[in-house]
């Protein structure tokens, strides 16, 4: 049969608050069983914040619900993420929400736990004290496309944002490096301006360089550049995605059994991740909300619920030709999502054989 996951779904058969999403979502929460778990336990909600001028990350509204929905049950809650200072632009505050938002390593970035891995050039998962010392994670996952391994869920958002710049730089560093083809070259610096990170520059003699201390391979300057002067020297999507999946497996370890919660928001749904810092047209129409305590089985559920069929062009750049077979985002990125679930799976975390129980 498969692991349990909950769907609440955005169709509606009438004019009346109590079938749109937000209040189905309220009946979902009460459904996933966390109220013996989380009572008077500290409950770190991992979610993305988002960054600059994106809009698209989980409305403030759905985030109000769930805090008030573990705050009904007893637990002691907080808000994370990797980066939080532009929380507030859309529109998440301590006011509004009712608990502290706080940044996984601390304000000053330097509290972690590290632990020691052996991937190739991937050495240290380096933990968020935050999170590492809550008792119960609700990892809040906004799904859309990615550049690096096609799709970001509930995996990327535990291995790229519960952790360090340094764990996310050595995870990125799996793809390998970035070259620069000087004859084909502008010059006009939109690598310099797309880079979140003060990774590049152009030196006195016109030569582009790259700060790998703070480069995060996120490939923003490789997708901008209008000539195709900047590559990666190695398409290794496999080991980008195989290196979330061991980082994501020892953040979890630091949980006990039954103590972390997944749900999946398939709203706006794009075609770039939430750290981009802003928000295109929706790919496909919104979906609705997954929710499990099986990572993979509700990865897959929202993979499978995207579908080529239902692509809405002005989702895409102008003039982007998609690819001719396997899922949307790999038509989009070229890169096959289910790497992450197969590693994940392998690991034994979870299984992709799922079944759906709807919440109305």
């Amino acid at each position: 049969m498969g692991a349990r996951v909950l769907f609440a779904s955005v169709k509606y058969d009438k004019f009346d608050a109590d079938v749109t999403l937000p209040a189905k979502f309220g009946r979902l929460i009460d459904r996933m069983g966390m109220q013996d778990v989380v009572k008077g336990k500290w409950t770190a909600i991992k979610m993305h914040l988002g960054r600059n001028i994106g809009y698209s990350t989980i409305h403030p509204l759905f985030v109000k619900i769930l805090v008030d929905k573990l705050l009904e049950y007893g637990a002691k809650v907080y808000i994370t993420d990797q980066v939080v200072s532009g929380a507030r632009s859309r529109g998440y505050t301590e006011e509004y929400l009712g608990v502290p938002i706080v940044p996984v390593c601390g304000l000053l970035g330097k509290y972690y736990y590290e632990k020691q891995v052996d991937f190739k050039t991937f050495k240290n998962v380096d933990i968020g004290g935050y999170i590492h010392d809550a008792e119960v994670m609700i990892n809040l996952s906004h799904v859309k496309g990615h550049g690096a391994c096609g799709y970001g869920g509930a995996c990327k958002n535990i291995a790229m944002g519960c952790v360090t710049d340094r764990t996310r730089q050595q995870i990125h560093g799996l793809e390998g490096g970035i070259t620069w083809e000087e004859n084909l070259c502008i010059h006009c610096e939109a690598c310099i301006r797309n880079c979140n990170h003060d990774a590049n520059s152009f030196d006195e003699n016109g030569k582009y360089r790259v700060f790998f201390h703070n480069c995060t391979f996120c490939q923003h300057c490789v997708k901008v550049c209008p000539t195709g002067a900047i590559k990666m020297d190695a398409n290794r999507y496999e080991d980008f995605q195989k290196g979330m999946a061991l980082c994501t497996d020892e953040v979890l370890k630091t949980f006990e059994p039954g103590h972390v919660f997944y749900i999946n928001f398939l709203t706006n749904i794009t075609i770039l991740c939430d750290c981009w810092g802003l928000t295109t047209p929706s790919l496909v129409p919104d979906i609705g909300v997954f929710a499990s305590q099986d990572i993979v089985a509700i990865e897959k559920a929202s993979l499978d619920a995207i579908k080529v069929e239902d692509l809405i062009p002005s989702g895409l750049p102008q003039g982007m030709e998609l690819g001719t077979h396997g899922h949307l985002f790999e038509r989009i990125h070229r890169k096959d999502p289910f790497v992450q679930l197969r590693e994940l799976e392998k690991r034994g975390l979870g299984t992709q054989e799922y079944y759906i129980e709807e919440v109305f």
